[in-house]
């Protein structure tokens, strides 16, 4: 690379994004003083140092739906995160928007997810009650902002405006957001909106898949759902047993006409309404990327049966009973007697909220952590 090759960077971002596009050299910069290099965008910094932590590595052993030990090839939080980026890679591509600036974005959405998925969330949630609760939007905020401490002039990553902007503006039917710090006004850019369909359009096709995999969900259970039956009909599957790679192709074919419907519904919307800026996009009184109104109601009702047959389901319910026992003793503990948690811990609890400390500590646990600390502390036949 050589001392231009950011200049050339730039260039091809005027060339190849869309007008509504966000351009890395219009970035509104960082909070604090920060030199760029000279062969990386600003979101590419970005991108690069969200990778780069402890963070974003401990995804690795988080629940998405099924916890890490029910086995290997089921999603978890890190193969989430990735394939949420992937999609939202594809469609700003297709839309002309910025592809890094979307894989930043897509890479920090979830840091903030504690350990057992939705049902850690819920519970830390209530034991943070009096403090402001705990939401993992704003964890993941924290995190990139104030817990990642990996470099001596400031805390945080010190993430540009637009990538931190979209972490706060990060919404779905779960998630909503709290962006009084960030022109709440306006909407997130077209490269959080893409982000934000990205991420509903994973979890929904890669929990059906992971359903069907465990035989939490038998396909016989899907009859009569519009999104199936399509689906049966492109890989002319007409019952019996569904084999893995029948799955794998009908799993594929709801990505792709999701996808599709988001392109065409977006597009539509961006030329009947002359979109010309980013700061246009902002502006709607509704999020222009999204999918269309056929498609959100096929959506909602593949959504409503995931959520009464695989979230609902008995071993899922056991496993969030489980989670909350988990948590809710490590917290009481650490509370009780901070001179159980580590020295780096313990030091903070003078410094700031003792709740919000402990709830930092927990929250970035993985899964098998919360277990295995939870056995050393409770168990008296394990080592400390």
């Amino acid at each position: 690379m050589t001392i231009n090759s950011l200049n050339v960077l730039e260039r091809n971002e005027d060339k190849y994004l869309a007008p509504y596009g966000s351009k890395s050299k219009d970035s509104k910069g960082r909070l604090y003083p920060d030199s760029e290099p000279a062969y990386r965008t600003r979101f590419q910094r970005d991108r690069d140092r969200i990778i780069h932590t402890s963070a974003f590595r401990r995804l690795e052993y988080k629940t998405q739906v099924f916890i890490n030990y029910e086995g290997d090839h089921y999603r978890t939080r890190l193969t989430h995160t990735l394939e949420v980026t992937q999609i939202g890679r594809s469609i700003a591509r297709a839309l002309g928007a910025n592809e890094d600036l979307i894989e930043a974005i897509c890479l920090a959405h979830d840091l903030g997810h504690p350990p057992f998925g939705h049902s850690g969330e819920t519970t830390l949630n209530r034991l943070l009650i009096d403090q402001g609760g705990f939401d993992h939007n704003k964890q993941s905020f924290r995190i990139v902002t104030k817990l990642e401490n990996r470099y001596p002039d400031f805390p945080g990553l010190n993430l540009s405006w637009e990538v931190l902007e979209g972490i706060v503006k990060h919404e779905s039917e779960y998630d909503v957001s709290d962006a009084k710090d960030f022109n709440p006004d306006l909407r997130g850019n077209i490269e959080t909106q893409i982000a934000n369909v990205a991420d509903e359009l994973a979890y929904t096709a890669h929990d059906l898949d992971d359903g069907l995999r465990s035989r939490m969900i038998y396909p016989q259970m899907l009859s009569g759902i519009e999104l199936w039956e399509i689906l049966c009909a492109d890989v002319n599957w007409s019952g019996g047993e569904l084999d893995d790679l029948s799955r794998h192709t009908m799993i594929r074919q709801l990505i792709g006409m999701e996808i599709d419907d988001v392109l065409s519904h977006t597009e539509s919307l961006l030329k009947n309404h002359s979109i010309r800026s980013v700061e246009e996009v902002q502006r709607l009184p509704f999020n222009i990327v999204g999918f269309s109104e056929e498609m959100h109601r096929r959506n909602r009702v593949l959504k409503d049966f995931l959520f009464n047959n695989l979230y609902r389901h008995y071993r899922v319910q056991r496993m969030s009973f489980k989670a909350d026992q988990i948590l809710s003793e490590l917290f009481k503990t650490y509370m009780l007697e901070p001179s159980v948690l580590p020295k780096h811990v313990h030091d903070r609890m003078g410094k700031s909220v003792p709740e919000r400390v402990v709830c930092d500590y927990i929250a970035g646990m993985t899964d098998r952590f919360a277990i295995d600390e939870h056995q050393k502390l409770f168990d008296p036949t394990l080592l400390p």
